[in-house]
């Protein structure tokens, strides 16, 4: 199991997958807002999503898991 964590402090804008998807490393799971930027949060490594542990809008810390990843 892989989890895909937010690389900063921010808000969920997006979220770009849903359980069931496949991902490969480097495709983008989810897309955060920080300081009036948006930026992606990518896998990084491929992966069969099992569980999204986060919803638009809600705020995030840097390292938080965001998606899990089988």
């Amino acid at each position: 199991m892989a989890t895909v964590e937010a690389h900063i402090t921010g808000t969920i804008w997006t979220i770009e997958v849903q359980v069931g998807d496949t991902v490969e490393e480097g495709d983008t799971v989810a897309i955060l807002e920080s300081m009036k930027m948006e930026m992606p949060v990518e896998a990084e490594e491929a992966g069969t999503v099992v569980e999204i542990l986060c919803e638009t809008g809600q705020p995030v810390t840097e390292g938080q898991p965001l998606v899990r990843l089988a």
